[in-house]
């Protein structure tokens, strides 16, 4: 069993964004710049943004917040997305999610320029994804593939089941593995909740990608030997272990099913790590304007 390790394979990648963000500047005056809008109060979606924070000033980025409480209305929200949209200091924009019940998340990534939309979830970068055109591919898959790529793994030819069909991880992700490239070129089964069977198709995966967020919801008996494992769940429960006061649980039961693999990827450790690089990677490359 060989882990695939997103601190190590993230900390690599982010010392070559810094490099090019440092390039940018001395090129442009400016550094790229990342903006992010927070509604609310979620302990969740507070911790998301603080990290993204913090990595922008790790590799030569400018961050801004953008802080709304619960009762902002939808409109007050996109008038300040149309307003970073005309804004030419301003690279790349995300909402984080989850979204107050009153705030239509589909009217907010719609409004969301194309050019800065980071997160890769406007329909526009969708589409261009889906005809393998350039595009912000969303940050998750991105970082999931960055990581393949880092370690060489072979996935032409292979059979990918992927567990879960989101629009953020699940069906992007089913995509870029049946793509013509490398990693790539994989025959991919989409699963979900409502797939009869659902173990049958796991154990017939050389890849398997669990994004069903359900806690250790991929068990050693669905697992065939030599499997490669991605797990991007991220599933917390109240832990008085740790001192932020809760524990993270991957999709895979990590115990029992990592002897079985060829490579697997930890929670926490692995995919977490690489959706952020690939939110600073799509940051500099709307910076650069490769995206257009």
């Amino acid at each position: 069993m060989e882990l695939l390790d997103g601190k190590l394979v993230s900390a690599k990648i982010k010392e070559d964004i810094a490099a090019e963000a440092l390039d940018f500047f001395n090129k442009n005056g400016r550094k790229p710049h990342l903006v992010a809008i927070l509604v609310g109060n979620d302990g969740g979606s507070e911790t998301y943004v603080a990290s993204k924070m913090r990595n922008c000033e790790k590799v030569n980025f400018q961050s801004s917040l953008v802080r709304y409480d619960d009762h902002v209305s939808e409109e007050e929200v996109l008038q300040k997305i149309r307003e970073i949209n005309a804004d030419e200091t301003v690279d790349g924009l995300i909402v984080q999610l989850p979204l107050p019940k009153h705030i239509d998340p589909e009217k907010v990534t719609e409004t969301i320029d194309y050019r800065k939309d980071v997160d890769g979830f406007h329909p526009i970068n969708l589409g261009r994804m889906m005809r393998n055109l350039p595009c912000f591919i969303p940050a998750t898959p991105y970082g999931i593939m960055l990581m393949l790529e880092y370690y060489q793994i072979e996935t032409s030819g292979k059979h990918a089941v992927v567990v879960g069909r989101s629009n953020i991880v699940g069906s992007p992700m089913s995509i870029l593995l049946a793509r013509n490239s490398q990693p790539g070129n994989c025959t991919v089964t989409l699963t979900h909740s409502r797939t009869k069977n659902l173990p049958e198709f796991i154990k017939q995966a050389d890849i398997i990608v669990a994004a069903i967020g359900k806690k250790n919801f991929v068990t050693a008996d669905m697992v065939k030997d030599g499997a490669i494992i991605i797990d991007v769940g991220i599933n917390r429960e109240q832990s008085s272990e740790t001192k932020s006061g809760y524990k993270l649980f991957g999709d895979v039961d990590f115990e029992n099913v990592a002897s079985k693999s060829s490579w697997i990827s930890p929670v926490p450790g692995g995919v977490g790590l690489m959706t952020i690089v690939g939110l600073l990677k799509n940051t500099l490359k709307s910076a650069k304007k490769e995206i257009y």
